[in-house]
C-alpha cells in the first residue's frame, strides 16, 4: 500500500533532521507567502462589485435584481471561462520557475494573452444582446431590460479580465504578488477601477523588473497554440463547473413567483459566499503554484505534502465562516436591503449558505492541485 503524504514527509523529515511539525510549519509559511497576497488582491477587486450591490440594494428591488443578474449570471459566466483559460498558464509558469527556465515565462504569458483576448471577442455578443438572451430564458422583462442596459457599461471589464488573469498567474508563479496586491489597492483607492488595476499590473510586468522572465514581445507566442488551447480548455472546464452553478441558480430563481424578491435574496447569499470564496481561491492559487514549483524542481514528495497542508488550513477557515453565518443569519441581510420580505427570505437561506460555504472551503483547493 502506498504511504500517504504525511507518512512520506515523516520519513523524509527524519532523514533531514526535521520533525513533521517543523516540515508542516515550513510548508505553511511558503503557502501563505502566495495565498495571503492572492486573497487580498482578489478581495480588493471583488470589492468593486460588492460595494455596487450594497448601494444598489437600497435603490429598489428591480435595480438590485438587474445588477445581480449582470454580476452573477453574465460576469460569473465570463469570469469562469476567463479564469479557466488562464489557469493553464499557472501550471506552465510554475513548472518553468521550478526548472529555472525563466525565459519561457514571458512567452507563456503572451501566448495566454492571445487565447484570452480571442475568447473575450467571442464572448462580446453576450454583453451586447443580454436583454434578448434573458427574455429567451424566460426571465422577468423589466429586470432583463435594465440588466441589458447595465451590461453595456461593463464591457471594458470583459477585456480587463482577458489581460488580468494571465498577468496574475505570471506574478504568482514567481511569488511576486505582494507588489500585485499593492497595485490593486492603489487602483481601488484612486477610482475603484478594475481596468486601471489591470493596466497598472501590465505596466509593472513590462517595466524592467522581470529581466529574466520578460524579454519583450516574441513571435514564439504564436507557436504551439493548439496544445496551449487544449490545456487551457481542460482547466476552463474545471473552473466553469465550479463557478457556473451561481449562474444557473440565479436563472432558475428568476422563474419563480415574485422574481425580484427571489433574485434579491439569492444574490445577497451568493455575494457573501463569493466573499468567502476569495479566501479559498487564494489557497487554490497557492497549492497550484507550490505543486508546480516542486514538480518543476523534481521534488515530488514536497509537492505531495503541500496538498494536505493547504486542505486542512482552508477547511479551518470554512468552519469559522460557517459558524459566523449561522450566528448572524438574522442580521447580515439588513446590510443589503431595507425590504422586510427580502430580509426574511434571505435569513431562511442562512443554513443552506453555511453548508455551501463549508463545502467550498475544500473543493477549490483540491481543484488547484489538479491544474
Amino acid at each position: 500500500m502506498e504511504p500517504g503524504a504525511f507518512e512520506i514527509e515523516m520519513q523524509h523529515g527524519h532523514a533531514n533532521g526535521k520533525s513533521i511539525g517543523a516540515k508542516t510549519w515550513d510548508e505553511s509559511k511558503k503557502m501563505w507567502e502566495i495565498a495571503a497576497p492572492a486573497i487580498l488582491t482578489t478581495a480588493v477587486q471583488f470589492s468593486i462589485g460588492f460595494v455596487t450591490i450594497t448601494f444598489v440594494g437600497h435603490l429598489g428591488e428591480v435595480e438590485l435584481a438587474a445588477v445581480s443578474v449582470v454580476q452573477n449570471v453574465l460576469e460569473g459566466f465570463v469570469f469562469g471561462i476567463m479564469l479557466g483559460m488562464g489557469s493553464a498558464l499557472e501550471t506552465l509558469c510554475g513548472q518553468a520557475v521550478g526548472a529555472a527556465q525563466y525565459e519561457m515565462l514571458g512567452v507563456y504569458l503572451q501566448r495566454s494573452f492571445v487565447i484570452t483576448t480571442v475568447t473575450a471577442l467571442l464572448l462580446l455578443p453576450l454583453y451586447i444582446f443580454l436583454s434578448p438572451i434573458l427574455n429567451l430564458l424566460r426571465q422577468d422583462k423589466e429586470i432583463s431590460e435594465l440588466a441589458g442596459k447595465y451590461a453595456l457599461w461593463v464591457i471594458p471589464q470583459l477585456f480587463a479580465y482577458a489581460l488580468n488573469s494571465p498577468v496574475q498567474k505570471f506574478l504568482q508563479a514567481q511569488s511576486r504578488i505582494w507588489v500585485m496586491t499593492t497595485v490593486s489597492n492603489r487602483g481601488f483607492g484612486i477610482s475603484c477601477s478594475f481596468e486601471l488595476d489591470t493596466c497598472a499590473q501590465l505596466a509593472y510586468v513590462v517595466s524592467g523588473c522581470f529581466r529574466e522572465s520578460w524579454t519583450g514581445f516574441s513571435l514564439l507566442a504564436f507557436k504551439s497554440l493548439v496544445g496551449f488551447v487544449k490545456s487551457s480548455l481542460s482547466s476552463a472546464l474545471m473552473q466553469c463547473l465550479e463557478l457556473w452553478y451561481y449562474t444557473i441558480g440565479i436563472l432558475k430563481v428568476g422563474w419563480l413567483r415574485n422574481p425580484e424578491k427571489a433574485v434579491d435574496a439569492i444574490s445577497i447569499c451568493m455575494n457573501l459566499e463569493l466573499w468567502t470564496l476569495m479566501i479559498m481561491l487564494g489557497f487554490n492559487a497557492a497549492i497550484s503554484v507550490r505543486v508546480s514549483n516542486e514538480l518543476g524542481a523534481n521534488h515530488p514528495k514536497a509537492a505531495k505534502f503541500s496538498v494536505p497542508v493547504a486542505v486542512v488550513t482552508s477547511t479551518l477557515f470554512g468552519v469559522i465562516f460557517t459558524i459566523g453565518i449561522l450566528a448572524t443569519r438574522s442580521f447580515f441581510p439588513k446590510l443589503f436591503s431595507n425590504n422586510l420580505e427580502v430580509i426574511k427570505e434571505t435569513s431562511k437561506l442562512g443554513y443552506l449558505l453555511a453548508a455551501t460555504i463549508f463545502l467550498n472551503s475544500i473543493q477549490p483547493v483540491l481543484h488547484g492541485n489538479l491544474y
